[in-house]
C-alpha cells in the first residue's frame, strides 16, 4: 500500500522552507508559499498538495483567492479555521504592502546632510553614544545601529559589532557618529585612534568609511572635512 511522504521526508531541495532558504523567495511556487503559511497538510495530503488543490479551485488566481472568506476556504478538505485565517492574513499583508507608499530614503553624501539626518538622535544626551550609519552604493541609508554607550567622555566601541551589521546589511560604506556631551568640538586622541582602527578593518572587507562626525547640541565636526580621514 502506498504511504504518503510528509514534507520532512522529501529531498531537501523539494521542501518549501528549505527551497526558499537555499534558492530565494522567487524560486518558490505559489503552492509552496501557501504551504509554508499553513504549515502542514492532512493525513492524506502534503501541505503542498493541499495548496495546489486550493489554488486550482480559484484557477490559480491569487486575486480570486484573496476574495475568499474563512468559510469559503474551510470548504476545502484539510483546511480548518486556523489554516484559513493564516491564508487570509498572509494575503491581506500582501494587499497592504501594495498600498504602502515608499518613503524617501535619505542620501548622505555630505557632512551637512549627515548632521541634519542624525542630529536629533544625539541631541541633548547626558552621556556619549557611538553609532554607525550603513549606506548602499548610492549613499542611501540602509540601517543605523547603536554600537556603544558610555559616560561623559568615553564610549566603548566594539569594532566586530560594527562590521557584523555591515555584512548583514550588505552595505557599501559606513559613517561613524558620536556625541560630545561636554560641547567640545575637538577630536580626542582616542577618537582619532579608534577611527583609524575602524578604517583599517574596513579596508580588509572592502567597505569604505565615508566620515566620522562628532556631534554637539548645536554643531558638528567632520573628520573628512577637517582632513582627519
Amino acid at each position: 500500500m502506498f504511504q504518503k511522504m510528509v514534507i520532512r521526508e522529501w529531498a531537501e531541495a523539494d521542501r518549501p522552507r528549505e527551497k526558499l532558504l537555499e534558492r530565494g523567495r522567487r524560486a518558490v511556487t505559489d503552492a509552496e508559499l501557501l504551504a509554508i503559511v499553513i504549515g502542514s497538510g492532512s493525513r492524506t495530503e502534503t501541505a503542498v498538495e493541499l495548496c495546489k488543490r486550493v489554488l486550482a479551485g480559484v484557477n490559480h488566481n491569487l486575486l480570486q483567492l484573496s476574495k475568499l472568506e474563512v468559510h469559503d476556504l474551510c470548504e476545502y478538505k484539510g483546511i480548518g479555521e486556523a489554516k484559513a485565517i493564516s491564508i487570509i492574513a498572509a494575503l491581506e499583508l500582501g494587499r497592504r504592502r501594495q498600498e504602502t507608499k515608499q518613503t524617501d530614503i535619505p542620501i548622505l553624501n555630505s557632512s551637512k546632510l549627515v548632521y541634519e539626518f542624525f542630529r536629533s538622535q544625539l541631541q541633548d544626551l547626558p552621556h556619549e553614544e557611538f553609532w554607525t550609519i550603513y549606506l548602499n552604493t548610492a549613499c542611501k541609508v540602509v540601517d543605523t545601529q547603536l554600537i556603544g554607550r558610555g559616560g561623559n567622555d568615553f564610549t566603548p566601541v566594539d569594532i566586530r559589532t560594527i562590521f557584523r551589521f555591515a555584512l548583514l546589511n550588505k552595505c557599501h560604506s559606513i559613517i561613524l557618529a558620536h556625541n560630545h556631551p561636554s560641547g567640545t568640538l575637538k577630536a580626542s586622541d582616542t577618537d582619532i585612534k579608534i577611527t583609524q582602527k575602524i578604517v583599517r578593518a574596513a579596508e580588509l572587507i572592502d567597505i569604505r568609511v565615508h566620515d566620522h562626525l562628532i556631534f554637539t547640541d548645536c554643531a558638528y565636526l567632520s573628520f573628512r572635512d577637517e582632513g582627519l580621514l
